[in-house]
């Protein structure tokens, strides 16, 4: 699978599991911790794929223009993880302010998705040749199966 569409698949399982963490009631107190904690696990590893593998190569294959899109979108990531995860987590889930945190993070993604399938994607389609990407997604299947079992082996 190329990398733009490995991460495209990405994205859609994320989306997907934000929508379901936000049609959850307060009553769902294990439901909404359950798909916090994927949301979360889907999420590192998505990160890690982009900021190891692809932005390198969108940046090395650029000009300025693509190293500002990839310094934002990898800041986009920071703030993610530093700021809003670790504030929902840390908020009851039984409470309204969890519901209006996760949908802070669902608006915070959705930006940051629709800014990479728009501008950033488009661009690597350009600046990447066809066997690049396949190679792109190849390193990243690989980086995938590893981040997975040691996340395996840290739960078990």
């Amino acid at each position: 699978m190329n990398a733009i569409e490995l991460l495209k698949k990405d994205h859609e399982t994320v989306k997907d599991l934000l929508s379901k963490l936000e049609d959850t009631t307060e009553r769902a107190v294990q439901t909404r911790k359950k798909l916090l904690l994927k949301i979360e696990q889907e999420l590192k590893i998505h990160t890690e794929l982009e900021e190891q593998i692809f932005y390198p190569a969108f940046r090395r294959a650029g000009s300025k223009d693509e190293s500002v899109l990839a310094v934002e979108a990898k800041e986009e990531h920071r703030a993610v993880e530093a700021l809003v995860l670790p504030d929902i987590k840390q908020t009851p889930p039984s409470t309204v302010e969890f519901a209006g945190r996760v949908k802070v993070l669902k608006e915070l993604l959705e930006h940051h998705i629709e800014e990479e399938e728009r501008d950033m994607f488009p661009q690597a389609r350009k600046l990447l040749s066809r066997q690049q990407l396949e190679q792109l997604g190849e390193s990243m299947e690989v980086l995938r199966k590893s981040l997975k079992s040691d996340a395996h082996a840290k739960a078990a």
